[in-house]
C-alpha cells in the first residue's frame, strides 16, 4: 500500500534501548479523498520508529465497500523496503513491475521486496464487500537494500500452541517456519486466542517485539493492550505472556532483532539520507509521471496508464534528529 499523505513526515529512526512494555496509540489517517480509506498508523511514531526492522504498520477495517470504496491504489514506487500484505477479510489484487499478478486473501501473505525500486498497485476486487487488515514494511538493512525486486506469495498452516492458534507469515516462530525471503532476523505471525486464555510463547531473546491487536484486548506480559493499540516488549525474553480478556483476541506479533541502522523514510521511499529521498523522487516523476525513460529504475505496471505522482518536498532539508 502506498503512503498516501500529501504531506508525508520525515522519519530518521534510530532504534535504541527500551526497557518494560510501552503502548503505543495509533494515528488515523486518511489515504485519499473524501471517500478514501482510514487508516490505523501505529508505526513509526515519535515514541518508537523501528521493531527490529518493522518500520511501517497500518491497520484497516472492517470497512464497509460500499461507503468506502475499498482500496483502489494506482501504481506507487517504493525503493529500500519490503511490503508485507496480511489479510482477515476481503482480497486485494497486486500488480507490480517485476511482472507480478497476484491475489492476497485472508490466511495468505503478499511480500514484495522493492530493493533497488519497484513500482506496484493495490485494486481490492469487485467481490470484497468488506475489507479489514494490516499492511507492514521492512526497512531493508544496508547492505541489501539496493537489491533486485522481486515478489513471493505464501499461505501459511495454522498450528496450536496451547489455546493460541498461530499463523506464521515472517520468519520462524515456535518451531514453524514461513517460506518467504527476509534479509535481518524478523518474525510476523497472527496469534487467536479464545476469551480469557492464555499462552507462553517462547521467543529470540535478542529479538524486539511488537503486538498489534485487531480484535478484543490483550495482556501483554500483565500490560493490557487495547485494541488497534502496539504493545512494544524489549529484548531480553526468552518467552511472552499473552492473555486474551472477556473476548476473543487477533492480535499480530511482530519482531526482530534491532536493525542498528538510521534510516530515512519519506513518503514511499526508504534511504539513508537526505539527497538520496530527492533522488528516488526526481527519477520517479522523470520515468514515470513525466514520460520519460519507462524501462529504468521504477519499470511499469500491466494494465494502468496513470500513477500516483509524489508530493512535493519540505522546504527543510532531511536530516537526523537526535
Amino acid at each position: 500500500m502506498s503512503n498516501l499523505e500529501t504531506e508525508p513526515a520525515e522519519l530518521v529512526s534510530h532504534d535504541g534501548p527500551a526497557a518494560g512494555i510501552q503502548v503505543l496509540e495509533p494515528r488515523e489517517v486518511p489515504l485519499g479523498g473524501p471517500r478514501a480509506m482510514t487508516v490505523r498508523r501505529t508505526l513509526p511514531q515519535r515514541e518508537r520508529s523501528l521493531i527490529g526492522a518493522w518500520c511501517f504498520v497500518d491497520h484497516y477495517g472492517p470497512d464497509d465497500v460500499a461507503e468506502t470504496g475499498g482500496m483502489s491504489v494506482p501504481p506507487h514506487p517504493h525503493t529500500g523496503l519490503q511490503t508485507v500484505s496480511w489479510l482477515f477479510e476481503g482480497e486485494v489484487e497486486h500488480r507490480d513491475s517485476t511482472g507480478a499478478h497476484a491475489m492476497v486473501r485472508p490466511g495468505e501473505v503478499n511480500l514484495m521486496t522493492a530493493g533497488q525500486g519497484i513500482q506496484h498497485s493495490e485494486v481490492s476486487t469487485p467481490a470484497t464487500t468488506r475489507l479489514h487488515g494490516a499492511q507492514l514494511w521492512v526497512a531493508l538493512p544496508d547492505r541489501d537494500r539496493h537489491t533486485r525486486p522481486f515478489f513471493e506469495h505464501a499461505e501459511p498452516e495454522p498450528f496450536t500452541v496451547g489455546a493460541a492458534t498461530l499463523r506464521v507469515f515472517v520468519g520462524e516462530l515456535a518451531g514453524s517456519a514461513s517460506p518467504v525471503h527476509t534479509f535481518t532476523a524478523l518474525v510476523g505471525a497472527q496469534l487467536d486466542l479464545p476469551a480469557g486464555a492464555s499462552v507462553d510463547l517462547p521467543v529470540d531473546p535478542r529479538f524486539e517485539h511488537g503486538l498489534l491487536v485487531d480484535a478484543g484486548t490483550a495482556h501483554l506480559d500483565g500490560v493490557e493492550i487495547p485494541g488497534a493499540h502496539l504493545g512494544y516488549a524489549a529484548p531480553g525474553r526468552s518467552s511472552v505472556r499473552i492473555a486474551a480478556g472477556d473476548a476473543p483476541l487477533r492480535a499480530l506479533l511482530l519482531g526482530g532483532e534491532p536493525l542498528g541502522e538510521p534510516i530515512v523514510m519519506w513518503w514511499n521511499f526508504i534511504a539513508r539520507d537526505h539527497d538520496e529521498i530527492v533522488a528516488f523522487r526526481e527519477q520517479w516523476q522523470a520515468e514515470v509521471i513525466d514520460g520519460g525513460t519507462l524501462d529504468g529504475r521504477f519499470g511499469t505496471v500491466d494494465g494502468w496508464d496513470h500513477a500516483l505522482p509524489a508530493p512535493v518536498m519540505p522546504d527543510v532539508r532531511l536530516r537526523p534528529r537526535d
